[in-house]
């Protein structure tokens, strides 16, 4: 499974960016997929995940700004991040796993991972 991101870039607070996933190697539509960023010096964390029923979590630091959202025919995972704040600067990683439902979405559920994309806020 090759998961590679796109989008990143550096904006200012306030501001908004889209990042892209692109997926190939496997039944797409079989994955919970999520986004997941790090910063420097922090652990990897959960930002959004969504299962293949369209069903989304969110991490309480992004609810309301950010959107997660999926296209099974282009096979492609998408987060639309709204309204950025400099705490949201970190390198962003998509991530998948073969179940079509996420329930728990840690960063050890998932053994599948991109390159990341760097987001930088100022």
């Amino acid at each position: 499974v090759q998961l590679v991101e796109s989008g990143g870039g550096s904006v200012q607070a306030g501001g908004s960016l889209r990042l892209s996933c692109a997926t190939s190697g496997a039944t797409f539509s079989r994955y919970c997929m999520g986004w997941f960023r790090q910063a420097p010096g922090k652990e990897r964390e959960g930002v959004a995940a969504i299962g293949d029923d369209g069903s989304t979590s969110y991490a309480d630091s992004v609810k309301g700004r950010f959107t997660i959202s999926r296209d099974n025919a282009k096979n492609t995972l998408t987060l639309q991040m709204d309204t950025l704040k400099p705490e949201d600067t970190a390198m962003y990683y998509c991530a998948g796993r073969f179940d079509r439902y996420c329930g728990t979405w840690n960063v050890a559920d998932f053994p599948y991972w991109g390159q990341g994309t760097q987001v930088t806020v100022s």
